[in-house]
């Protein structure tokens, strides 16, 4: 603050406010402010706009008391009947309690209903089992500690006995062909919930009292009771089982691209770092990779992806190069036209057409990149910076901002002739 700014500036407001004046006095000409951003009273806002009571409808016992009749009605005398053809005395009387107890004020105020379309599909029904929402209770019984691990022989007979357990003993098997033993075997034989959990947890010790809980849950059974129809894989018959985990399912919906074109796209991983993200529970490290995809008949796309799992980021960076592929010009499907030059950071690429038989002369990056595209004849460097991950992207974008001649020609008037062609009589490849 100015030494030559008057006393008066500093107290103006508290003067003012020490003061009791009848009528309102003017303003001080000159306000001391001590901070350049306004306050922060003035700064915060809600997040959320302001609802009235009013707009409820929920502020009188009256309304409160309509709208808990009509959400939550008592058992009716026709729904009454209905309960008690299927409980027994005991229990009807245990449900009159239950509704006595539950006060339709009470959840109007206090309970929170969902109406969005993913609510659960039950409210006050508890009789059946959903596999997706609910758990299955566990109720075995712990191990028993004098048991034993089995021997390898011991191992063997055991998983014969319940593989001959599970063949169907009314089917004569004597001189039926091995593809209708196949399609019986087929139809008749399940997995139940006990039969299943032994090949997802087997037994594996000796004089145990049966199965044990486990962390990993069993599948479920084809002809299980509630699920049977309910549960449909992502499985596209078109695929002929070549997708049956359902990883191409979303790519195959974003491009319109099959299964079968999908995996005939050549993919190639070229940059691998590990970075790390600094927090208060140390450093987590991750994988950042990026991959280039190509049909090898003039598409190229390029696809960044980081994942802790190495693996799950390869995966990703493959699908999204796959998904951002885009047409390249070439000319005679063999070379580029002419020659074109890409910057990114501090890295250029500079990339030259080059006669029949030539080759490919480049880094082993950009040589990726041309033969994923198609390209067998091209001259490229990097007279700056080697950075891998620029590189790749100014290659990238050197090939696709290349000038079409047929396009220059038309835009200008004139014809487009190939000399090549003309020469050699169209036999140039």
């Amino acid at each position: 603050m100015s030494v030559a700014r008057p006393a008066r500036c500093l107290l103006s407001r508290r003067l003012a406010a020490a003061a009791k004046p009848a009528a309102a006095a003017p303003s001080s000409q000159c306000h001391a402010s001590f901070h350049s951003s306004a306050q922060l009273a003035s700064r915060r806002r809600p997040r959320f706009k302001s609802i009235r009571a009013e707009e409820m409808g929920l502020i009188t016992p009256e309304k409160v008391e309509e709208y808990g009749k009509t959400t939550f009605p008592r058992y009716s005398k026709e729904e009454m009947d209905v309960l008690a053809k299927r409980y027994t005395p005991e229990q009807m009387a245990a449900l009159e309690a239950g509704e006595a107890a539950i006060d339709p004020t009470d959840l109007t105020i206090q309970g929170r209903l969902r109406r969005d379309p993913y609510r659960l599909p039950y409210l006050d029904d508890f009789s059946k089992i959903y596999p997706i929402i609910d758990k299955r209770p566990k109720n075995l019984a712990p191990p028993n500690p004098s048991a034993r691990f089995m021997t390898n022989q011991e191992h063997a007979d055991d998983l014969s006995k319940r593989l001959e357990a599970m063949i169907p003993k009314d089917v004569d098997f004597e001189g039926v062909s091995p593809e209708d033993i196949e399609k019986i075997l087929g139809e008749r034989i399940d997995f139940p919930m006990e039969e299943a959990k032994y090949f997802l947890d087997p037994e594996t010790m000796m004089n145990s009292n049966g199965p044990t809980n486990s962390a990993e849950a069993p599948a479920l059974g084809k002809k299980l009771a509630g699920v049977a129809g309910r549960y449909k894989p992502p499985i596209d018959p078109e695929d002929q089982g070549k997708d049956d985990q359902g990883i191409y399912q979303n790519l195959k919906r974003r491009t319109g691209l099959s299964v079968q074109n999908i995996l005939e796209v050549r993919t190639k991983v070229v940059v691998i770092r590990s970075v790390h993200n600094q927090t208060r529970l140390g450093k987590i490290r991750s994988a950042w990779i990026m991959a280039i995809a190509g049909n090898l008949n003039g598409r190229l796309g390029i696809g960044e992806a980081k994942s802790v799992e190495i693996d799950v980021a390869r995966q990703k960076a493959k699908l999204l190069a796959i998904q951002n592929m885009k047409p390249i010009p070439r000319y005679e499907d063999r070379t580029i036209f002419g020659s074109v030059k890409g910057k990114v950071g501090g890295t250029i690429v500079q990339i030259d057409a080059r006669p029949p038989g030539f080759g490919l002369r480049a880094s082993h990056r950009l040589f990726e990149i041309f033969r994923a595209v198609g390209i067998r004849d091209i001259a490229a460097k990097m007279p700056r910076g080697r950075n891998p991950m620029n590189s790749v992207k100014a290659c990238v974008e050197a090939l696709q901002s290349q000038k079409n001649p047929e396009e220059l020609a038309l835009g200008r008037g004139k014809k487009f002739v190939d000399v090549r062609k003309v020469y050699y009589g169209g036999s140039v490849y």
